[in-house]
């Protein structure tokens, strides 16, 4: 929005409302629901203060009396989705508790499938998202280490998460616009990867797929990856 002020600023410490005038027609919360709905349904693509504004039924520019930025938007929109998070009392084994928040975080971004594009530090301090990270830390007490350590385990995690997630998204989003099917591709692909493998040119490729030939199991490689970041730490 033009005329803005160039000064840096946290929606989050910004008064939803000034208590001045009559009550605010939409919430944060009716604003961040409204982007989060769009987003799920057509893509982080389709998000933008106008399509919100027709969602909430007002105009575009009262939109911004209620969210100065598009970045505030997806601020408002990872806030949002960060509140789904299952926050348990901790059982006490971190590295369990740690694996159940991975796994967690896994099925929250196949539910928001825009989300892996929008993880950053930027929109890691929402209300929502402290909790979440306060959750994680308590899950860590029995872990002897700084703190420093355990933010970066919880940063590595995520990181973890993240890559497997935007890899498997990617992966489901071609093959819906291939014009054959999922099945045709991989067999030629397997038929053609077979044939170089057989050439002779790469014998270790060979010796390792004559040792596990697959199918690859991905919850198996999924579960392997946590763990490895996990024990690196332990």
């Amino acid at each position: 929005m033009t005329g803005r002020a160039a000064v840096p600023e946290v929606i989050w410490s910004r008064p939803e409302r000034t208590g001045r005038g009559p009550r605010p027609a939409f919430t944060r919360a009716d604003i961040a629901a409204a982007a989060v709905r769009i987003a799920d349904a057509e893509g982080l693509d389709a998000v933008s203060m106008r399509r919100v504004a027709g969602e909430l039924g007002c105009g575009t520019m009262s939109l911004y009396n209620y969210v100065p930025r598009k970045e505030d938007l997806y601020e408002l929109m990872m806030d949002a989705v960060s509140g789904e998070h299952e926050l348990w009392e901790p059982s006490g084994d971190w590295h369990a508790d740690l694996v159940r928040v991975g796994h967690q975080t896994r099925a929250l971004m196949h539910r928001h499938t825009w989300l892996p594009r929008l993880m950053s530090p930027v929109y890691g301090f929402s209300p929502n998202a402290l909790r979440y990270l306060e959750h994680c830390l308590a899950c860590l007490d029995p872990y002897d280490a700084p703190y420093g350590t355990k933010m970066e385990l919880v940063a590595m995690v995520n990181g973890v998460v993240t890559t497997y997630v935007a890899n498997e998204i990617a992966t489901a989003e071609r093959t819906r616009t291939l014009p054959w099917s999922e099945e045709q591709e991989n067999a030629t692909r397997l038929a053609y990867l077979g044939r170089q493998v057989a050439s002779g040119a790469y014998p270790r490729l060979a010796a390792s797929f004559a040792e596990d030939a697959g199918p690859i199991d991905l919850e198996a490689v999924f579960e392997r990856a946590l763990t490895r970041v996990l024990d690196g730490f332990a």
